[in-house]
């Protein structure tokens, strides 16, 4: 577990589902990350895989039970363990994606943007959601953003399924108008630089 900022954490963990054939073609890693956001009267995981534990046990002790968070519904991953594993913790799913996410794990809330979430969290939805974390001026982001080496890169046109590219990148470009500082990617590293590292991306 590293310790982006103080209640702001990340791990990483190997895709099960990752092959050389999917993987390098449309080019994502292996190596895949989730976050825990420990907010004043909340403790939020997003998009947990292979969760460590040990670090999360002493949190949801002083905070109670977790909120998940999903970004995608295929990024339920280790979601299950999650909600098997502490008594009282909550799965929030996108309203537009329920009836895939619920294929994968038990739904306990759904969402729009611009519905409440836990910690002061605000969701958007460029094609998927990403969230907001005001308190960090934090975007967290799942597949609609990808680390690329030293920068960061939108979604291949292969993930878009029918929504045209020009309706996704305006929507992306919304995005631009939130203050952002990190930008925090289940593919790839936290980016510090988040708001010039969106920018780039949508100009390349």
């Amino acid at each position: 577990m590293e310790e982006i900022r103080p209640g702001l954490l990340r791990w990483s963990a190997r895709h099960p589902d990752w092959t050389p054939e999917v993987g390098e073609s449309e080019g994502w890693d292996p190596v895949v990350a989730s976050y825990v956001y420990a907010a004043p009267d909340a403790l939020v995981l997003f998009d947990p895989i292979a969760p460590p534990w040990e670090a999360i046990d002493p949190l949801v002790e002083r905070l109670g039970p977790p909120h998940v968070l999903l970004t995608v519904f295929w990024h339920a991953r280790d979601a299950p363990s999650v909600l098997e594993r502490y008594a009282g913790a909550r799965l929030w799913a996108d309203a537009e994606q329920t009836e895939e996410t619920a294929k994968r794990v038990t739904i306990t809330d759904t969402f729009d943007p611009g519905d409440a979430l836990p910690g002061g969290i605000e969701a958007q939805r460029p094609r998927e959601a990403v969230y907001w974390i005001p308190e960090h001026r934090a975007l967290v982001a799942g597949d609609v953003l990808l680390g690329d080496g030293a920068g960061v890169r939108m979604m291949p046109d292969s993930w878009l399924g029918p929504r045209p590219r020009d309706v996704f990148r305006a929507n992306m470009e919304r995005l631009t108008e939130l203050p952002i500082e990190l930008l925090l990617l289940a593919h790839g590293e936290a980016v510090t630089d988040g708001a010039a590292a969106l920018r780039a991306a949508l100009a390349s």
